[in-house]
């Protein structure tokens, strides 16, 4: 048994109602993270609100404006009427997410995303970069309203580092002897970067010492690897409902992840022919990607992913030892429970 399988043991909720809990812990924090959001999203332009709009309706978790409340409450940081850093500092993660999030469905010609029709997909790929790059600038005019040199400098090198991780992506799309180190590279930085962040700036602003930040950096790497493991799962296990968006997506797009990976390096001749065909040259038919669904499961290649995730959320969970026991910590470590559990 894992670590985060045994915290599930002290009576929090179920991994499956987690975020629910979370969300209720942190409820007057969120609805405030929510209208500073919104608030924002606001501009003379009639594009942008509208695209915002879009956004919003679209929902989501709000796992990474979450996780930087949540660890705002873990250090002790006292809010008050003129004490609102986390809260700026919680939208501000949640637009360089949203912002990424508008790129990347343009780079991968997304047209759904978190189950309804992509940003993209209704208003054009021009609006949504541009709109994107309006979301980047939002976020750093809430970094230089914060006045932290030190937020600043996490804040804006995890941006940088988001941006390397998807350029890593394209190029080693389609190459099946991508190393499974080269592709953890990407996921830490397309994913893993931002959760660590947005950890990290939650002990910044409780002005907590350089330990519990580093403690809280890597309880959010660790949870951002976990997660987008699972996420590269999903696109070979889940139904399109459960998934969000289209089952399949980085098979058709040649993304080389680990479910991939793995079963091509337990393939034999035959096999490794119809990856190299479908995934490094491209050529696919309908037939393919049930063919590929099936070589994935006889090869085992999610059990290894989701392996591999649990060794992570387990890290994430070890990394919270520093921390006095709490509610908050409770439902931290949940959510790393909650990050592996998703899959099943």
């Amino acid at each position: 048994m894992t670590d985060a399988d045994q915290a599930k043991g002290h009576g929090a909720p179920s991994p499956a109602n987690v975020l629910a809990a979370l969300n209720a812990y942190l409820k007057a924090d969120m609805e405030a993270c929510n209208r500073e959001i919104v608030a924002r999203m606001h501009s003379p332009v009639p594009l942008i609100p509208q695209l915002g709009a879009h956004l919003v309706a679209a929902g989501g978790k709000r796992i990474r404006p979450l996780l930087t409340l949540a660890a705002a409450h873990l250090c002790g940081y006292e809010a008050g009427p003129d004490r609102q850093r986390h809260i700026a500092l919680a939208a501000c993660v949640e637009f360089i997410h949203t912002a990424t999030l508008l790129h990347d469905d343009v780079v991968d010609e997304s047209v759904m995303r978190r189950g309804l029709a992509s940003a993209n997909a209704v208003f054009g790929n021009k609006a949504s970069v541009l709109v994107g790059d309006f979301l980047f600038a939002r976020s750093f005019q809430l970094m230089t309203a914060d006045g932290s040199l030190k937020v600043m400098a996490i804040l804006s090198a995890a941006s940088a580092t988001i941006a390397e991780g998807e350029v890593l992506q394209m190029a080693t799309q389609n190459d099946l002897s991508t190393p499974i180190e080269t592709y953890l590279e990407v996921i830490h930085g397309k994913t893993a970067a931002l959760f660590a962040a947005a950890c990290r700036v939650g002990a910044v602003v409780a002005d907590r010492p350089e330990a519990e930040e580093l403690a809280l950096d890597a309880y959010g790497t660790n949870l951002g690897m976990a997660f987008q493991l699972v996420d590269d799962a999903l696109d070979y296990a889940a139904d399109q409902q459960v998934l969000g968006k289209t089952v399949g997506d980085d098979f058709r797009e040649g993304k080389i992840t680990l479910p991939v990976l793995a079963a091509y390096r337990a393939a034999d001749v035959e096999e490794r022919a119809f990856w190299q065909r479908v995934i490094e040259t491209g050529e696919q038919t309908d037939d393919d990607l049930p063919h590929a669904l099936a070589l994935i499961e006889k090869t085992d290649a999610i059990r290894v992913t989701l392996d591999r995730a649990a060794r992570y959320a387990d890290a994430a969970v070890k990394a919270l030892d520093i921390f006095p026991d709490s509610e908050i910590r409770h439902l931290l470590i949940d959510t790393a429970a909650y990050t592996v559990n998703r899959a099943n």
